[in-house]
């Protein structure tokens, strides 16, 4: 054991007197953060190209300087000690020393405050500030919040039990403040809180609609960027972390209780059936491009956590982002395996959605299904258990990568998205790529042996229109978000029906909302995973808006003023979810190409010439149900009134039927109405099922 004064140096008067028997051991490298550990406190960040590394203490408040450490560099390149007596309460950041080149890609300034890429919690959420720029040689320790000391990792807790397969779920994503930020039913204190979504309200809904698994946009701690802040406007979709462990404290009733509060939450939704993912951001950070912010991971070991261009070491900007992490260095894979595994078995959440996936799986020579991090979380014994949803695109080279990952990874289906769009607006030539689409894009996933449980299937999410926008705009109005409308997606497959946005024509009114019905049963009951968008339940709009990332205001909140269009649309919902739980056939996680029949409108079986046809918008599909019934899903997607008629004789009954949804009839299908989706049920004779 060393005196602490023999290899630290005291920063704030007084620090030493105060805490005399403080002293310093070799720490250990393999436990990095600032672990409490037997009879002290063990530091250890990985620097492998810092010429020293600093610890430095403030008080409970982060406010005042206590004392800072010289770390000691082990061969690993992680820069650590154990420290004794530290009081419980102080808090920390780091300072690295070394060459400051950018075009050797080394940022090093000992004036920036760096926060601990394993810390799980801060005294505050981050503000970025002008001297957190990276170009400027600034002193930032007044403008960080600072990391609070860990407890040792409980092996004896274990990743939340998934039992549920792939096909059973249905995915609900929604942004813990949007959802609960209005309503009525809530304590006020708790609207818009990790605690609203598990106040018994929020439950009883999601449990009500059907919902079993709730999808969760990030809620790691992230920072609004300064061009938003600049404008007034706030990073509202939480897409720029700045912290793979720590929790987002601005969702919580109080910062302080983030990580309890949230924790508490998925423990009392899994109770109630409805499992939790969450959105991770593993594809870039907070700290942008050269004209961004250090912050952390820049200021320790630039070259090691960015992917940096080979001649000039400019960031290489996969993301749209400005950096793209660097999962080609194994202790970048470390970082997220850790980071993983502690929300799983720490906070209990059953996984995780990806966003810009791609990146996970990117080293030297583009996109790699063996890369060391997918290897990892499949042979990781606690990863292993996760449920791992991908979004299989990023904007660099070979970028896209539907149907590309691995088994144990389900993606998020576009092609299912546009297909659907397209075909329900009445595009020529969509008909085939529907019905891929209904039977979960096996020619996507089938191919690397893979089942329907690797589509993801929507037709809405975050980022994009609401289905209700959808058909009520032909182009995005995102004035608002103060960038000329030059943002958003542009291929979005919407049209207005003859009116851009809100009207009151009730023709146009009914012909929206049908085709919103048509779009979240196509989603329901196709193969695959079904994931909603929340809000579309209820016809939500963001008045045309479809990059409302910036937008934390009331059009992004949800409104729980109940007309009652929206009570039905939710009705809706309700019963086709009732639908695809009741039918084992609608839910099949393997391929079952011979169970699947097609037939045009009047009964016929399609040919392939059928199929050719550019203007085929009515089709029926008939699938047996394992009790020995049979179902028949019936489509109308054309402007036009159609004869049709039933493939097979029989008592059919009608389950479910867009353009009437509270009626559901014995007799025989004689014609079907435009833009209309049916489901109905042929019981075998043995069979005493009924309807409700």
């Amino acid at each position: 054991m060393f005196n602490f004064a023999t290899f630290g140096h005291c920063l704030a008067g007084g620090a030493l007197s105060m805490t005399g028997a403080l002293s310093i051991e070799s720490g250990n490298p393999l436990q990095l953060g600032a672990v409490w550990c037997s009879g002290g406190l063990n530091v250890a960040v990985f620097s492998d190209d810092a010429s020293a590394v600093d610890v430095e203490f403030f008080d409970a408040t982060g406010r005042v300087s206590q004392a800072r450490v010289k770390l000691t560099r082990h061969v690993s390149g992680v820069w650590c000690a154990k420290l004794n007596n530290v009081p419980q309460n102080w808090t920390y950041i780091y300072r690295a020393y070394g060459a400051r080149d950018q075009s050797s890609g080394l940022w090093f300034d000992q004036n920036k405050a760096l926060l601990d890429p394993y810390a799980q919690e801060f005294t505050r959420d981050l503000v970025i500030a002008p001297e957190h720029l990276s170009i400027h040689e600034f002193e930032t320790a007044d403008s960080t919040p600072k990391c609070r000391f860990q407890s040792p990792p409980n092996a004896s807790i274990s990743a939340a039990s998934t039992p549920m397969l792939m096909t059973d779920r249905i995915i609900y994503e929604a942004h813990v403040k949007g959802f609960s930020y209005k309503n009525p039913d809530l304590p006020e204190v708790l609207r818009g809180t990790y605690a609203g979504l598990a106040h018994p309200a929020s439950i009883a809904y999601l449990q009500h609609l059907g919902v079993n698994t709730l999808e969760l946009m990030p809620v790691q701690c992230f920072a609004d960027e300064p061009f938003l802040t600049a404008k007034g406007l706030r990073n509202y979709w939480g897409y720029n972390p700045y912290s793979f462990f720590a929790v987002h404290q601005g969702y919580a009733s109080e910062p302080s209780v983030a990580k309890a509060e949230l924790t508490q939450a998925v423990s009392a939704l899994r109770d109630a059936g409805i499992d939790v993912l969450i959105d991770m951001v593993f594809n870039h950070t907070a700290e942008g491009d050269a004209e961004g912010s250090t912050l952390s991971w820049r200021g320790l070991d630039n070259r090691a956590y960015y992917t940096l261009d080979l001649d000039s070491c400019a960031y290489d900007n996969h993301t749209g982002c400005g950096n793209t992490l660097n999962f080609a260095h194994p202790r970048v894979v470390q970082l997220a395996c850790d980071a993983l595994r502690y929300w799983l078995t720490d906070i209990g959440v059953a996984g995780c959605r990806f966003d810009l996936a791609t990146v996970m799986g990117r080293d030297r020579h583009g996109f790699n299904t063996d890369h060391p991090l997918l290897v990892a979380i499949a042979q990781d014994p606690v990863l292993r258990s996760g449920v791992w949803v991908a979004e299989p695109w990023d904007i660099g080279p070979s970028g896209y990568q539907l149907g590309g990952f691995p088994r144990y990874f389900s993606e998020w289906n576009d092609r299912f998205r546009d297909s659907v769009r397209a075909f329900w607006r009445g595009d020529p030539a969509s008909a085939s790529a529907f019905a891929q689409a209904l039977h979960g894009s096996a020619e996507v996933f089938e191919n690397s042996r893979r089942n329907s449980s690797g589509s993801v299937n929507f037709v809405t999410s975050h980022d994009g229109f609401t289905a209700l926008d959808l058909v009520s705009y032909a182009e995005p109005d995102n004035l608002a978000n103060l960038e000329n409308n030059r943002d958003g997606h542009r291929h979005n497959l919407s049209l207005n029906y003859g009116v851009e946005g809100a009207t009151d024509n009730p023709q146009i009114i009914e012909q929206r909302r049908r085709h919103v019905r048509n779009l979240v049963a196509t989603t329901l009951l196709a193969q695959g995973v079904p994931m909603l968008l929340a809000g579309d339940e209820r016809l939500n709009t963001q008045y045309g808006n479809n990059n409302a990332y910036c937008q934390d205001n009331e059009m992004t909140w949800l409104s729980w003023d109940w007309s009652d269009a929206e009570r039905d649309m939710k009705q809706w919902v309700t019963d086709v979810i009732a639908c695809r739980k009741r039918f084992q056939a609608l839910r099949q996680d393997s391929y079952h190409h011979d169970d699947w029949c097609w037939y045009r409108l009047d009964g016929k079986t399609l040919t392939d010439a059928d199929w050719h046809q550019p203007h085929l918008h009515g089709l029926q599909c008939t699938l047996p149900d394992l009790d020995g019934g049979e179902l028949c899903v019936v489509i109308n997607a054309s402007n036009e009134l159609s004869s049709a008629q039933l493939p097979q004789t029989g008592d059919w009954q009608c389950l479910l039927n867009s353009y009437e949804p509270s009626v559901r009839t014995r007799r025989g299908l004689t014609q079907i109405t435009p833009k209309t989706l049916q489901l109905w049920w042929l019981p075998n004779a043995a069979s005493h099922s009924t309807i409700d």
